[in-house]
């Protein structure tokens, strides 16, 4: 079982649609909303030296923005 990660905002169009993926195919993740949570802030920034969301992480590999295909890859979703 791979480990998943987003960091997220309640307010972000691309995080719903990461989310509404992970849900389609029963994907467990840990959600980490980085607007109100500001160790997850720095940890997200230390991380992926991304300001933007989401930041998703699938094991050690970052993903930027929401891309259905590489997380299909990743995921190991046909």
């Amino acid at each position: 079982m791979k480990k998943v990660e987003i960091y997220s905002t309640p307010s972000c169009v691309h995080c719903q649609h990461a989310k509404k993926f992970f849900a389609e195919n029963d994907i467990d993740y840990t959600d980490h909303n980085v607007a109100e949570d500001v160790e997850k802030r720095k940890e997200m920034l230390d991380r992926s030296q991304q300001a933007g969301v989401p930041v998703i992480f699938v094991d050690d590999e970052m993903v930027v923005g929401f891309n259905e295909a590489n997380l299909s890859s990743l995921l190991e979703i046909a």
